[in-house]
C-alpha cells in the first residue's frame, strides 16, 4: 500500500484530468487530501500530479476507460491494494450529449451499452460498490455524485434507448439514475459511517463537454467546484443523506427518482448489467 500520514484523508476523484474534476481536485489537495485523479488522458494527469506535488500537495493518477466495465473494475483494484480506506468519493466522470445534442448517433460501450448509461451511471455504480469497504473502513466518509438539473424518466423497456435515440436523452436518463442510485445508497449506508448526496453543481459550466455540445457557457468552473467542495468537505453537510442540491441549495430532482419501485427496478438491472457476483462480493 501507498505510504501515507495515518491522519491524511484519501479522495478519489473521476474524470478529474479536466475541467470541474481537475479544479475540484487542486481544491482538495490544496486542503490537505491525498488526490487519487482518474481520466483517460496520460499527459493531463501526470501534469496535474507535478502541479499538485510542486504545490506541496499528495496525489497519483490512475488510468481507466468508463466505456470499459473491466477497466473499472481494474482501477478498483489498484485502489483497494494501495489502500485500506477512503475518506471521499467524487463520481464526477462522464460524457455529454454528443456533438448536436439531439442529432448525436447512438453508440455503445465496450460492453455493448448505451454509451451515456454505460459512462456517466454504470460505472460510477460499479466503481462505487466495488469501494464500498474502503469507504466504510475510512467512515466518516462522503460520496458526492455530479449529476445534472437534466433528467429525464428511465423507460425500462428501452433503457438502451434502442428506440427513439436522441443524446440529450441518454445524457438526461443516466443523470437522473445518478440521482436514484444517490437515493438508495443513502438508505443503504445510513448506519455505516457514510453519507451519499448529489448535485447540479452550475449551469452550462465553460468546460469542454459544454463547448462539445455547441453551448454557450453560463457559468464558471470555479462556481461549479465550489457547490462540489461545499457537498464533498463542508461541516454543515455533516450527517446530512439522501439529498439532491442545485448549486449549493437543496432541491428536488425529477418525480422518478422518489418511486421506490423504479429505484428497485434501477438496482436490478444495474447489479445484473455490472456483474452481479463481483459487486456482491466487494460490497459485502
Amino acid at each position: 500500500m501507498t505510504p501515507q500520514s495515518p491522519a491524511q484523508k484519501v479522495a478519489l476523484i473521476t474524470g478529474s484530468t479536466d475541467g470541474l474534476g481537475r479544479a475540484v481536485a487542486r481544491s482538495l489537495a490544496a486542503s490537505g487530501f491525498r488526490v487519487l485523479i482518474h481520466g483517460r488522458d496520460e499527459g493531463r494527469g501526470g501534469d496535474l500530479v507535478r502541479e499538485i506535488v510542486a504545490q506541496g500537495g499528495s496525489a497519483r493518477f490512475h488510468r481507466a476507460d468508463f466505456a470499459s466495465l473491466a477497466q473499472v473494475r481494474s482501477l478498483a483494484e489498484t485502489v483497494r491494494r494501495e489502500h485500506d480506506r477512503l475518506h471521499l468519493l467524487i463520481n464526477n466522470a462522464g460524457i455529454g450529449t454528443g456533438d448536436g445534442g439531439r442529432s448525436a448517433p447512438r453508440q455503445t460501450s465496450a460492453d455493448g451499452h448505451e454509451l451515456r448509461f454505460a459512462v456517466n451511471y454504470l460505472s460510477g455504480y460499479l466503481l462505487t460498490r466495488l469501494l464500498l469497504p474502503l469507504l466504510v473502513h475510512g467512515s466518516p466518509a462522503r460520496i458526492v455524485n455530479v449529476t445534472s438539473v437534466g433528467q429525464y424518466p428511465l423507460d425500462f423497456d428501452n433503457l438502451m434507448l434502442t428506440r427513439a435515440y436522441s443524446g440529450m436523452r441518454a445524457y438526461a436518463q443516466s443523470k437522473l439514475a445518478q440521482v436514484m442510485l444517490t437515493f438508495d445508497l443513502a438508505a443503504e449506508l445510513r448506519e455505516r459511517g457514510v453519507t451519499v448526496n448529489c448535485l447540479h453543481p452550475a449551469t452550462y459550466m465553460d468546460t469542454t463537454m459544454v463547448r462539445e455540445a455547441g453551448v454557450e457557457p453560463a457559468s464558471t468552473v470555479a462556481a461549479g467546484a465550489a457547490a462540489v467542495m461545499h457537498l464533498a468537505v463542508s461541516a454543515e453537510l455533516t450527517g446530512r443523506t439522501g439529498e439532491y442540491f442545485d448549486g449549493m441549495r437543496p432541491a428536488r430532482a425529477n418525480p422518478q427518482a422518489y418511486d421506490p419501485e423504479a429505484r428497485r427496478r434501477l438496482a436490478e438491472v444495474s447489479a445484473r448489467l455490472a456483474g452481479p457476483d463481483r459487486v456482491a462480493a466487494a460490497s459485502g
